[in-house]
């Protein structure tokens, strides 16, 4: 009888369809309400920034800066998105079957894009360290553009038939109101795990290491003086930014990889059962704050963003011919 009294319903009056609210302690939920909220705010802030920065400076519309923009885009979103896992947070979804479905459609979509843009990164970076002679002919704005057009049209399509039952009938696998669960089959499951998760994460690693070597090479080429002092100048510079760059790329690349590890090796595993709410809170909030960092790098390693920061929030930006500003 006491565990009836003390159990906490989400829709108290569907006494016998009710879901049952998630317990744990009171300061535990309010931690996770502050820590998710945060992430949230900071992540749609500064991955805001990164997309005013690279869509209105002229100088910033190179091909890699494209790639960061659409990061930017899919992180932005990811931490919008983290507002309805905070909904979740007791385990009651009060939002309804359609907006349950349409919420993790949209963050399949979003997820698989982030990995996606990472391997297009991996192999621009590629280009420019192993093949850097013809990396203005093979790496273009244009190409760019349509690579990362189609990188989110096949997510799209991907994730559609990945979940296309249950977009087609939403809530069919709760098992009482209030839950807000997606039952994917094995086979999607399987296809999912190797083309969201497995497959880019073997091309992001294998080119990177790749590029760690050839980038090791070239630093030392470049420390023995082999080229002349004329040439050796002029080469040497363009050396250095793209080894940065890949320097600061692999960063990037690296953070995300072991952010979103965790998550994807709980999925993989089929271990999210076993896990106590302690541990899955930290692989979501490890999942999610991943999207906020990729600023905080870029902050740290590239000028041109801590410039623009500067121009943006002094509402320099909205000043005619702004767009023209040196920003290297």
């Amino acid at each position: 009888m006491e565990t009836l009294e003390e159990t906490e319903l989400c829709f108290p009056q569907l006494l016998n369809s009710s879901c049952v609210k998630t317990k744990r302690p009171h300061y535990e939920a309010l931690l996770s309400y502050i820590l998710l909220f945060s992430i949230s705010m900071l992540s749609a802030s500064l991955n805001l920034l990164v997309i005013i920065s690279i869509s209105h400076f002229k100088q910033l519309h190179t091909p890699t800066n494209l790639l960061l923009l659409s990061l930017a885009v899919s992180d932005f979103f990811i931490g919008l998105l983290l507002i309805f896992q905070i909904i979740l947070i007791d385990g009651c979804w009060f939002l309804g079957d359609f907006m349950c479905t349409l919420y993790q459609y949209i963050d399949y979509i979003i997820t698989s894009t982030s990995v996606g843009t990472m391997v297009l990164i991996s192999i621009d970076r590629y280009v420019a360290i192993c093949d850097p002679l013809h990396y203005s002919t093979k790496v273009t704005q244009n190409k760019v553009k349509i690579c990362v057009c189609l990188c989110w049209i096949c997510s799209v399509i991907f994730q559609s038939l990945i979940l296309q039952d249950v977009l087609q009938e939403p809530g069919r696998f709760n098992s009482c109101f209030g839950e807000c669960v997606i039952v994917i089959n094995y086979i999607a499951g399987l296809a999912d795990v190797i083309f969201s998760f497995i497959a880019p994460i073997t091309v992001i690693v294998v080119l990177y290491m790749r590029v760690f070597v050839v980038a090791v090479t070239q630093a030392r080429a470049m420390r023995s003086h082999i080229a002349t002092v004329t040439q050796g100048s002029v080469k040497v510079t363009a050396k250095k930014s793209e080894l940065k760059a890949a320097r600061t790329l692999g960063v990037v690349i690296a953070v995300f990889l072991m952010c979103l590890c965790p998550y994807y090796c709980v999925a993989l595993t089929g271990q999210d059962n076993l896990m106590n709410a302690s541990s899955a809170a930290f692989v979501i909030c490890l999942y999610y704050f991943n999207a906020c960092l990729n600023p905080v790098i870029y902050a740290l390693f590239y000028p041109w963003f801590r410039k623009s920061i500067k121009l943006i929030l002094t509402l320099k930006i909205l000043q005619s011919d702004s767009c023209e500003v040196n920003m290297l």
